[in-house]
Parts: structure tokens; C-alpha cells; sequence
């Protein structure tokens, strides 16, 4: 627990959080972007997926957006393009959950904390993955950006509707994990008093403390711990 306020809601990011499948979502944008001209090998290319990059966590709309600022119908094709990949990706691949995530939902549920998924995928698309999954009955909320207004992160929507759907007083009861800067700047503008980044996704350490990160874990197997008995061992607060 953190500051002996009790964890009563933990918000858990998807991709590079609780499932590993950064290489599937990295594909699926490129694919997208291929349709709308930005193609392998060309300076608009190397700077599209740097944005890509530095945008993971966003709203994938957003991240479109971002490398179409100026014409709204190509950022609309190209994420319409990106579900197609990523859910097709999805039928032939499966998903792989990360090592012990199983485990973690189930101790951590037993122990009363309530689960919220976070997402920036689209409805449709956090729908085809929970079927994947198979965690219905492991969690209490899924939600996107569309539950929450069409407001993703970097910005606390989404965590403050899980907070009122899931009936916690106190936003010093939850814990935000996830594994993108963005991830870290939605959980301290929430209020959340566990901001935790996992080194199993796509930014390093240094970006997730610069996000606003209070503990770093190795991965989401460490999180119980830190939730349950506040144990230092189980993550490195920054200094």
C-alpha cells in the first residue's frame, strides 16, 4: 500500500503491460501509414514511427492525428487501416499475456482490489482482445477512450471514469501501471498515489520517471507486492 492509503483500484495498461505484443501494434501502424503514402525507406517514414513511438499510450486516433495534422479523413483511413492489421494480426497470431499476469489479476482480485484494463485501442478492438483473453471474469472494467468522453492518455479521463464506475472515494486508492510515458502522466494527473512503470514495453526507465513514475518494477509480476505489502523490494522509487 502507499502512504498506508489501501489500493482499492488498480488500473493496468494492455500492450507491453499485462500482454506482449509491442512488435504487433509497431506493425499495424506502419502498415497504416504505408496506405497513406509514408512508405519504408523514406525520411517521412523514419519520422512518422519516431512519432509512433513517442505517442505510445495515446489514443491511436491521436497518434494519426500527429503525423496527419492537416487532413483529418487521411488520419481516419489510416486508423481504420491500423484496426484491420492489428485485429487481423490478432486472428492469426492470438495474444501472448505476459509471464504470471494470470496470477497477478487473481491474487490481486482475491485481496478485493478491483481491475480496470486502460486501453488506447478503440472499442472494437479492446472488445476482439478481452475475447482473446478470455479475462472477463478476472477483471472489473475495460475502457477506452470512447468510454471516457473520446479523451485518452496522457490525460486522467479515462482513470477518473474507472474510479466513479468502480465507486472508489479516494483517488489516493488507486494505482496506475503501465509502460509509456503516457501512461505515467495519466496517473499523476489522476491523483493516483501509485504511479507504477514496467520495463517490459516500449520506454525506458528514463522516460517513464520523466512521465511522473513513483516505482519502477521489472515487470507486472512485481506488482502485487508493491500494491499489497508496499514492499520496496518489489519496485525502485525514484530518487
Amino acid at each position: 500500500m502507499s502512504d498506508d492509503v489501501p489500493i482499492k483500484l488498480a488500473c493496468l495498461d494492455l500492450a507491453g503491460t499485462t500482454i506482449g505484443d509491442i512488435g504487433m501494434v509497431e506493425r499495424a501502424f506502419a502498415e497504416a501509414i504505408a496506405t497513406q503514402g509514408i512508405v519504408p525507406g523514406t525520411g517521412a517514414y523514419a519520422r512518422a514511427m519516431v512519432h509512433v513511438h513517442r505517442s505510445r499510450g495515446c489514443p491511436k486516433i491521436e497518434v494519426f492525428r500527429g503525423i496527419f495534422p492537416e487532413n483529418e479523413a487521411q488520419a481516419q483511413a489510416a486508423n481504420l487501416t491500423f484496426e484491420r492489421s492489428y485485429e487481423g494480426t490478432l486472428e492469426r497470431a492470438g495474444l501472448v499475456p505476459m509471464p504470471g499476469v494470470v496470477e497477478v489479476l487473481d491474487k490481486l482480485r482475491g485481496s478485493g482490489v478491483r481491475l480496470a484494463l486502460i486501453t488506447g485501442f478503440s472499442r472494437n478492438t479492446l472488445g476482439r482482445v478481452l475475447s482473446l483473453l478470455g479475462w472477463h471474469e478476472r477483471i472489473d472494467l475495460a475502457i477506452c477512450p470512447e468510454d471516457a468522453g473520446g479523451r485518452g492518455r496522457p490525460w486522467p479521463d479515462m482513470v477518473l471514469h474507472a474510479v466513479l464506475r468502480a465507486g472508489v472515494e479516494d483517488v489516493r486508492q488507486v494505482a496506475v501501471i503501465g509502460d509509456s510515458e503516457a501512461d505515467m502522466l495519466c496517473g499523476r494527473r489522476s491523483g493516483a498515489s501509485i504511479v507504477a512503470g514496467v520495463m517490459t514495453g516500449v520506454h525506458s526507465r528514463e522516460r517513464l520517471l520523466k512521465g511522473g513514475a513513483t516505482h519502477i518494477l521489472d515487470s507486472i509480476a512485481d506488482l502485487p507486492n508493491l500494491i499489497l505489502n508496499g514492499d520496496p523490494g518489489a519496485a525502485t522509487q525514484p530518487g
